[in-house]
């Protein structure tokens, strides 16, 4: 007890400070999202400002920015030159993602994850493959499963480092799991999207993907913003399919979901 416990021996140094820091946030901790077209010139995102769609042939440009700066990681959402119902380009082994996962390696010594979804590829905008519920045109979850575990494999082909589901399929991780192992990527990592909410803060996103669903919405398989015992079910669920990382999307105004998630699993990163 005080005056022998004296806490205020640790700040007095800032050496001491920096050696005694629980946390700790550098580029080293942060992972740059990069909006990949096939070509032309890279395009102004308006609302995101600063950002930009890069075509394939220029990614070195952000990427030698970003490895100078010492952010160690890209993530590459891809913008196809062509959509269809069931997002078949998706699957293309000569599609944008592959391509730019090729370029990515090329500009620098940079960590490759590639998000996996339908969203970007789809005509109607939606996660997967639509069916008929009641009348009402909903994702047909077990039907979009194979299809997200072929284009895993294709990323992995390619050279993905980590792949990011971000549909909210139930069982997704346990189809990618199985499709990249049957493939030969046992050691392919998956990040999880394990709790990804319905919110309005993905605008900018959309716009950027060219990703907005033209009907309807993605309240039936992304999460309700009132339910944290739900994303904790969520993310329960893929670390027994073998998630390797998580994810809480998005993540400021869900710190409280972020802490849950770490407390009860505190070894996966």
């Amino acid at each position: 007890m005080f005056p022998h416990v004296r806490l205020r021996r640790l700040r007095r140094h800032p050496r001491l400070r920096d050696l005694v820091r629980e946390t700790s946030l550098s580029p080293r901790d942060f992972i740059a999202p990069l909006f990949v077209t096939t070509g032309g010139q890279p395009t102004a995102i308006e609302s995101m400002p600063g950002q930009s769609r890069w075509p394939v042939d220029r990614l070195h440009e952000p990427i030698g920015e970003l490895v100078e700066a010492g952010v160690p990681a890209v993530i590459l959402f891809g913008l196809p030159d062509e959509k269809d119902a069931e997002g078949s380009a998706a699957l293309r082994s000569d599609g944008v993602i592959p391509r730019a996962i090729a370029a990515a390696k090329a500009a620098g010594d940079v960590l490759v994850i590639t998000d996996l979804c339908f969203c970007e590829y789809t005509d109607h905008g939606h996660c997967g493959v639509l069916h008929d519920d009641g009348g009402t045109l909903t994702v047909a979850n077990d039907a979009t499963l194979p299809r997200l575990a072929e284009q895993a494999v294709v990323h992995a082909e390619a050279g993905a480092d980590v792949i990011a589901p971000s549909g909210m399929m139930d069982g997704m991780v346990a189809a990618l799991r199985e499709g990249l192992d049957d493939a030969g990527h046992e050691l392919v990592p998956i990040l999880s999207y394990a709790a990804k909410f319905a919110s309005a803060y993905y605008g900018p996103f959309r716009d950027a993907a060219d990703s907005a669903p033209s009907q309807g919405d993605r309240r039936t398989y992304q999460m309700d913003p009132a339910n944290l015992g739900e994303a904790l079910r969520e993310v329960e669920l893929d670390v027994a399919e073998g998630a390797d990382l998580l994810m809480v999307k998005p993540a400021l105004a869900y710190l409280d979901v972020v802490a849950a998630v770490k407390r009860e699993y505190p070894e996966i990163p």
